[in-house]
């Protein structure tokens, strides 16, 4: 498949100086965050839905229910588009039109390949273990009906094809007399604790190595 000419929007236009070109920093960005939103047009209309996701190499994994008829679109090679974006502080100014935010995000454009055969019982546990580490070999393998219920996609990540934006920082000094406060609140997502289900709980299962992995992931 041909894979699709980036745009204009994959530009940076507006404050240049915060894009970065290192795909190391993409991968740290995609590694760390486990939602991401794809989007692309659907008879016409923008079609914008948030997808579980893992990196795999030089490709971005991403899951469905095969009866989804617009996922089914998208995985037939429609142009689409991926958004990740973590916050990471917000920036409290002097003013609200000064106040901003700190941010990572980064937009992944391609065309999303189905994935068969032994390539899709593999991209299906890479991201099981990429949600849950380890939890892959805790649980039975997906059966044959669960498999064919399952869609998996490959969005190949391709240089000239992904841009990447961020802003670290504080607020800048005041260009006028004020009493206002500034400075940084700081945003992070942490895990709470493992809350088991009733028949966990009724059956005395311990909690597995997976979840308690998580949980330190997490902290």
């Amino acid at each position: 498949m041909t894979e699709p000419e980036p745009s204009s929007a994959i530009r940076l236009t507006r404050k240049p100086d915060r894009g970065s070109r290192d795909r190391a920093v993409l991968d740290e960005l995609l590694d760390e965050v486990l939602v991401g939103t794809l989007s692309t047009v659907l008879d016409g209309r923008p079609w914008v839905v948030p997808m579980l996701f893992a990196r795999d190499g030089d490709r971005i994994l991403l899951h469905g229910s095969t009866g989804a008829g617009a996922l089914r679109q998208v995985a037939s090679g429609a142009p689409a588009a991926l958004c990740v974006t973590v916050l990471d502080g917000l920036v409290v100014a002097h003013s609200t039109f000064d106040s901003s935010a700190n941010y990572r995000s980064a937009v992944i454009q391609g065309a999303l390949t189905p994935l068969r055969d032994e390539d899709a019982a593999r991209a299906l546990d890479v991201l099981s273990d990429r949600l849950l580490p380890g939890r892959v070999a805790e649980v039975r393998p997906p059966t044959a009906r669960e498999r064919a219920a399952t869609l998996a996609m490959a969005l190949p990540i391709v240089d000239g094809a992904w841009i990447y934006k961020s802003r670290t920082g504080g607020p800048g000094e005041p260009d006028e007399p004020t009493d206002a406060w500034t400075g940084v609140v700081p945003l992070r997502t942490v895990a709470g604790q493992a809350l088991p289900s009733a028949h966990a709980t009724s059956a005395g299962l311990p909690q597995p190595e997976s979840v308690d992995r998580l949980l330190r992931n997490w902290s």
